[in-house]
Formats: structure tokens, C-alpha cells, sequence
């Protein structure tokens, strides 16, 4: 893990406007993360844990306090820069892999490459590469109709590692998944980690995930705080 930091908010604030008040959902954030570092973001529902990876990953901006991904401001970022940071530097994973049913693993996985403008050739030789990382080499070839929902999840990682990203943002990834295929996408997310140097953020309530993380955070009720 490098020193470098790569997040860095001070004093990050969200707050919401209700049906008759203003609901804080983020207060007084504070958190510095490194390059290569892995981080898992814990707290009951509600708490604010994807609201701060929505702001992290620049899906959702902050009411106040400052936001810096690799030295720069977020927050004086233009929308159409943004979009271009999402796609070439931040990877996204969710607790539904919003994959394509009419393509197989291959192209679903190839997609931020050939969006970004690659050819189709090569984006297919970075998919079938990203495939192949994440153990899914024999199924590349199949509809992901006919995949498990671990092997879903599996090609949704492939997806987002895909453009090699600084930092991949995971919201429950195993969220929809049984026991054992938690466990199989959190050993996924631990070796890329290791292997690839790729800084990971996680919001989890999956304890085998979190305990795979270099690092544990929690939010309670809005507030940031290290966990022992």
C-alpha cells in the first residue's frame, strides 16, 4: 500500500431537504484514504453508507466540506469531467449487477471499453483478461441468463476492474448472494487488491468481506468513526 493519499474529505456534510425539514444524512466527515488501501464502510441502514460512496465515486455531490480524489477538487469539477473520471478512473459495483441479458459475460464485461472507444477487439482481449481474474474464463462464452447469481456478481467485478481504475467502489456487493458466495466475492475483492494494487472502498454488512479489508469504518447516524 502506497502513502499517497487518494481521498481526502474534510468536514463533508449531506443533507437532504424532507417534506417539512432538512434530514442531515452526512456530518462533519473526515477521511483520508491511501493509495492501495482497503477500506470497509459499516453502519445500520439508513446511516449514510451509500450516500458518502455516492460522493466518493462523484455519483452524488456534497452540501459542504471539501472533497479531493487524487489532488483534485471534486467539487469544482464540471459534470462532463466527472463522467470522464467515472469511466477511466473509478470502478463501480453494486448489490445488482445491472449486466446486459441479451449479451454473454464477454460483452457485458467489455462495455466501459468499448464506451470509452477502444475497438472491439480490443476491448473483448481486455474483457477476456478481466474474466479470467476473476475465475469466470469457462462461462465468457455464456448468456449471463445462464449464470449463478456469485458468477453475476463475479462478472460485474470483471466489468468494473476492466479500465484498471485507481479505485473501485463496491455498495453490498454481496448483498443478494448466500454465504458462500459471499464468501467467494469477498476472497475475489481481497486478491485484487493484493494483486493488482487497486485501492478498494466497501460498503458491507457481510463480516467476512469486512474483515478481508485492511481497514473498518462505521457510520452512526450520519458521523464517520474507526472501528476497533
Amino acid at each position: 500500500m502506497s502513502n499517497k493519499e487518494l481521498y481526502q474529505l474534510t468536514n463533508v456534510g449531506k443533507t437532504f431537504q424532507g417534506p417539512t425539514e432538512k434530514i442531515e444524512i452526512l456530518r462533519g466527515v473526515n477521511l483520508s484514504v491511501a493509495e492501495g488501501e482497503s477500506v470497509a464502510v459499516l453502519g445500520a441502514s439508513g446511516s449514510g453508507k451509500s450516500t458518502l460512496l455516492h460522493i466518493l465515486g462523484t455519483l452524488d455531490s456534497a452540501t459542504k466540506g471539501d472533497i479531493r480524489f487524487a489532488g483534485r477538487d471534486l467539487n469544482s469539477l464540471s459534470q462532463g469531467f466527472k463522467a470522464v473520471l467515472r469511466n477511466k478512473e473509478i470502478g463501480f459495483i453494486f448489490q445488482f449487477h445491472y449486466l446486459l441479458p441479451e449479451f454473454n459475460t464477454l460483452e457485458n464485461v467489455a462495455m466501459p471499453a468499448i464506451i470509452g472507444g477502444h475497438s472491439r477487439q480490443k476491448a473483448m482481449e481486455m474483457a477476456d483478461e478481466a474474466v479470467g481474474m476473476v475465475g469466470l474464463g469457462k462461462r465468457k462464452d455464456f448468456k449471463v441468463t445462464t449464470l449463478s447469481g456469485g458468477e453475476r456478481q463475479r462478472a460485474a467485478i470483471a466489468r468494473a476492474i476492466l479500465l484498471r481504475p485507481r479505485v473501485v467502489l463496491a455498495d453490498e456487493p454481496t448483498g443478494n448472494l448466500d454465504e458462500r458466495n459471499g464468501r467467494t466475492i469477498a476472497e475475489v475483492l481481497a486478491a485484487l487488491n493484493a494483486e493488482l494494487g487497486m485501492t478498494l472502498v466497501v460498503v458491507t454488512h457481510n463480516a467476512d468481506l469486512a474483515d478481508s479489508m485492511s481497514r473498518r469504518l462505521e457510520l452512526r447516524a450520519g458521523e464517520l468513526y474507526a472501528q476497533s
